[in-house]
């Protein structure tokens, strides 16, 4: 597989309609529904739970168990005050970043159904040129054309809708993958390519694979937090998103050099276990998987923290995907690196025995 290109029409296709859908934190149910119908080939049974975390399973029966997992939220914003102009405020849900918001077209979601508006900005003729302000919080608003608060919510919108923006996926000199929430449907799509490969290379993995598309990490690891407690795995191969920090204003010497184009990124922190990262890397090289080295301090940041402190302890491990301009509308990744992540994971599993405990007391 080391060569081969493994993204077909079927997966193209996918990747477009899935990044294409609003899953907004709290609200990620219409994306899962479209996952799960693409995974439904490729696995014996799901799980689902109240708060909307799906899991693929395969060998159900099996003691064992091993996750893969991804997260299906995208930040967003909820309406937070309409003024008496009509007028909307906003606060985040998620990390959403308020100085890319002016100018850009929403989709406030209501029960009448989704509702046009832009965060409009004062034209530069009319700013303060020694005292520019810049965009925040609580300086921002929507304008959805309406009069004043009564004509706003006759249209259906009231404090608590959620607001996402409608930017579509499209590919960039032939190989960079572009759109919002990139973070982290990519997740979601790489698992779902792990699951197509096994089922159509036919192979028997001696242990239950659990491809898990969390909930709610973006507000704090939330789905993984519950989902690892009903599923209770033995290893938990978790992928996310990193930076790529070739771009300016990042600082190399602080941000680690990480860069797309150049291979899956695996993480060195406290909770990665560090065999089952010897593994992932031994693996790598075994497969001529190129791949590159993040270290971190504390936390990852990441659904990895939630299962690897789970369950008395679950060894857990974390592979990146390396990304430019994070939590905008235009964030980018390569082709190849997607194809690396799902070729790194893939061989991964193929190399974990059956009851591995990655204990260093052996």
């Amino acid at each position: 597989m080391a060569n081969k290109s493994i993204l077909n029409k079927k997966s193209m296709d996918f990747l477009a309609k899935y990044l294409n859908n609003a899953a907004p934190t709290g609200y990620e149910w219409t994306g899962q529904k479209l996952w799960m119908d693409y995974l439904k080939p490729y696995v014996d049974e799901f799980i689902t739970d109240t708060y909307g975390t799906a899991v693929g399973v395969i060998n159900p029966k099996a003691k064992y168990k091993v996750v893969i997992e991804g997260h299906a939220d995208e930040i967003s914003w909820y309406v937070n005050f309409i003024a008496d102009n009509g007028l909307i405020y906003v606060i985040r849900n998620g990390g959403s970043d308020h100085q890319i918001a002016p100018s850009k077209i929403v989709n406030i979601h209501t029960k009448k159904g989704i509702i046009k508006g832009v965060f409009g900005w004062p034209a530069i003729h009319t700013r303060n040129k020694a005292k520019e302000e810049a965009p925040k919080p609580d300086n921002i608003t929507i304008d959805v054309g309406a009069k004043d608060k009564a004509e706003v919510e006759k249209m259906g919108i009231h404090v608590g809708c959620v607001i996402t923006y409608p930017d579509e996926f499209h590919i960039l000199n032939g190989d960079k993958f572009v759109c919002r929430a990139l973070d982290n449907r990519m997740g979601g799509f790489m698992i779902a390519e792990v699951a197509r490969l096994l089922k159509e290379n036919k192979k028997t993995l001696p242990f239950g694979l659990y491809i898990t598309n969390s909930v709610q990490e973006e507000i704090g690891l939330r789905g993984a937090e519950m989902i690892t407690h009903t599923i209770k795995p033995n290893v938990a191969i978790v992928t996310d998103v990193t930076h790529d920090t070739t771009t300016p204003m990042i600082e190399r010497k602080k941000e680690g050099h990480l860069e797309i184009g150049l291979g899956p990124v695996v993480a060195y922190a406290p909770a990665v276990q560090q065999k089952l990262r010897d593994l992932i890397t031994d693996t790598a090289e075994a497969r001529k998987i190129p791949f590159q080295r993040s270290a971190l301090s504390r936390a990852t940041g990441t659904d990895t923290d939630a299962f690897a402190y789970s369950n008395g302890g679950v060894a857990s491990a974390l592979i990146s995907l390396p990304l430019r301009y994070m939590h905008t509308t235009v964030e980018m990744v390569h082709k190849t690196d997607v194809e690396n992540v799902i070729k790194l994971i893939y061989e991964t599993l193929l190399n974990i025995k059956e009851g591995e405990t990655f204990s260093y007391f052996k």
